[in-house]
């Protein structure tokens, strides 16, 4: 079964670049630009990890990870932060609203791609 990536970012160069290494890892890539979005497409797509930013217009990513947490459509699917902060208070902010990690921009593609495996069962 193809590993299911649903990236939510209001930039769309990052979410482009998301794209081209979740594809290229044989990867099902859905994207959103804001977090009302990606909430929204979680509960179609599915997926099995969410990669999500913290600065974004209408749903910041700790609203995103608090609806998906909260939410009655697999609550407990990993949530990778990635985004360019890099504070020690903001990682804890998202821990606690349940995020699985922390990725700074830019990130590298093998790593990426090794943390979504790693966070889905799925390395090797």
């Amino acid at each position: 079964m193809t590993l299911k990536v649903l990236a939510i970012d209001d930039s769309r160069t990052i979410r482009e670049l998301l794209r081209q290494v979740m594809e290229a890892a044989g990867f099902h890539f859905s994207a959103a630009s804001d977090g009302v979005e990606g909430v929204a497409r979680y509960a179609e797509v599915r997926p099995d990890v969410v990669i999500t930013d913290i600065n974004m217009p209408n749903l910041d990513g700790y609203g995103v990870i608090s609806a998906i947490r909260q939410g009655s459509i697999d609550s407990t699917v990993p949530i990778l932060v990635l985004t360019t902060e890099s504070g020690d208070v903001l990682k804890a902010r998202a821990r606690a609203a349940g995020a699985t990690g922390w990725i700074v921009k830019p990130f590298d593609d093998v790593s990426l791609i090794n943390v979504v495996r790693r966070v889905t069962g799925r390395a090797g």
